[in-house]
């Protein structure tokens, strides 16, 4: 119906010469077409999530992108729009052309920048969030504590950088090819063992190194702030491209087998293993940051969109809260130490070493 519908209007059936489509034809073709009227599977393929997170997605955002005109696009469409952007990472106007949208480019533009704008705004913050209370830390150390390869008590993150290819930037653009030779941004993220983002940071460029990021990381102060105050049982574990720190535990290098310091490698190893899991559901699902893709678009601007994407992976996930008595008492003293001129490295040493004793 939709196809007989927009040929009775590209060509004239006298003349048989092709026409130009009037703008309400567009608008028609969107009444015609409803996603909604889609499978689950069907509709999953496309858009991601499912129809009800997609309501509840647009009655979040109905405030900041509703129009006051009455041609104004209506906040489903807007939506619709971004998140096959997201799923696909292609060009706006095939998206656009795409069933169930039928927008020019120009409107799939601006609906991928409301939108982006809009999820960072009124929900980023509250989907991708770093544990910093005592009871938020408590919940992320039972959530590792009973994944299937924990490793010891305290452990509340896994972290490491990916990159998102970039078109190359005006400014500063050396700075963005990356040791692959493209150019992206380097992204941090911190995740659970249930690929839940906790923390993303990307607004470094992709010749940056992961450790340069980190050292200025938000959540870096967070967790040394967490030490300073008495907290000394709470750390993230990275890879070997990141700095022992008494919050941040890294492999030991070339350590023989059977040994104590082996398995505490092991260990490590496999119990970091859902980051790299997270980048691969990541841009798997939101096609938009696969390496088979370039975002189109300033750094600042793509920065919006990986904060977009990872509110929307969290959003899949649903929310996993468990509900922790106020009153339980915490194992904060791994370590104790009065001496405050000690540097960082020797006290992460220290810290490591305990580990290593205690648990392996």
């Amino acid at each position: 119906m939709a196809f007989a519908y927009i040929a009775s209007y590209l060509y004239d059936t006298d003349n048989e010469q092709p026409l130009n489509v009037p703008r309400i034809d567009r608008r028609r073709l969107r009444e015609i077409d409803n996603p909604f009227e889609l499978t689950l599977t069907e509709f999953r393929r496309l858009y991601r999530l499912s129809p009800g997170m997609v309501e509840n997605l647009v009655s979040q955002l109905d405030n900041q992108l509703r129009g006051s005109r009455i041609t104004a696009l209506s906040t489903e469409k807007q939506v619709l729009a971004a998140l096959r952007f997201y799923a696909t990472g292609c060009y706006q106007r095939p998206v656009g052309e795409q069933w169930g949208i039928s927008m020019s480019q120009t409107s799939i533009s601006r609906c991928i920048h409301r939108v982006t704008d809009a999820i960072n705004n009124s929900m980023f913050t509250s989907k991708v969030k770093f544990p910093m209370t005592q009871l938020e830390c408590q919940a992320a150390k039972e959530i590792f504590a009973s994944a299937p390869s924990p490793f010891v008590a305290g452990t509340i993150g896994a972290i490491d950088c990916t990159h998102v290819a970039i078109l190359a930037p005006k400014n500063n653009e050396s700075n963005y090819v990356n040791h692959h030779g493209y150019h992206s941004m380097n992204v941090q993220m911190i995740c659970d063992p249930n690929l839940k983002i906790l923390n993303v940071n990307a607004k470094f460029p992709g010749a940056r190194h992961d450790s340069f990021i980190w050292s200025f990381s938000a959540a870096r102060r967070v967790m040394q702030r967490s030490f300073e105050t008495g907290n000394h049982n709470t750390f993230l574990i990275g890879d070997s491209g990141y700095p022992l720190e008494p919050w941040l535990m890294t492999p030991l290098p070339n350590e023989p087998e059977g040994t104590p310091k082996f398995r505490y490698n092991e260990a490590l190893c496999k119990a970091r293993n859902p980051i790299e899991r997270l980048f691969g559901v990541l841009k798997g699902t939101w096609r938009c940051l696969s390496r088979q893709r370039v975002l189109l678009y300033d750094p600042g601007f793509a920065g919006r969109v990986v904060n977009a994407c990872a509110t929307l992976h969290n959003v899949r996930l649903g929310d996993q809260t468990t509900a922790f008595d106020d009153r339980v008492v915490y194992d904060n003293e791994i370590l104790s130490t009065n001496d405050d001129s000690a540097a960082p490295s020797s006290v992460a040493k220290r810290v490591q070493q305990r580990i290593i004793a205690n648990f392996f």
